[in-house]
């Protein structure tokens, strides 16, 4: 299994930067390998496995997370709520990304090749824009 990452322009919605790993990696360790590096003015709006993402990049967004000790107040999923607004026009493209099928189902063929395959679609997709 492959995973990928893809940082995406809010605004705009181009797809800047595609990562490729696999599939047992962690998001975030995954983010650090891949050596994409953002301006300190840059807001980054991340989604829960990039917790721990503002301690290399101070102006970033990432929801809470509960768990069976600490359960969310109303401000914390008000603030995930706003994050979740924000974040949704990524997750736009992360659909309009998965409807080719190579992205979509499980992908069958030598794993070198994904890399560049999953490339020339984000190309496609920045085109279409």
């Amino acid at each position: 299994m492959i995973k990928t990452q893809i940082v995406a322009d809010e605004k705009d919605l181009r797809i800047l930067n595609v990562s490729f790993s696999h599939g047992s990696v962690h998001d975030f360790r995954l983010f650090c390998r891949s050596r994409v590096y953002f301006s300190k003015d840059v807001l980054l709006i991340a989604d829960k496995g990039y917790i721990g993402i503002d301690k290399i990049h101070g102006n970033s967004l990432v929801p809470k997370k509960s768990t069976k000790k600490y359960k969310l107040t109303k401000e914390d999923k008000k603030y995930n709520s706003i994050i979740s607004r924000r974040r949704i026009y990524i997750e736009h493209v992360n659909s309009h990304i998965k409807k080719f099928r190579i992205v979509s189902t499980c992908y069958r063929n030598k794993e070198r090749k994904f890399s560049m395959r999953f490339s020339l679609i984000c190309v496609i997709y920045n085109f279409e824009l």
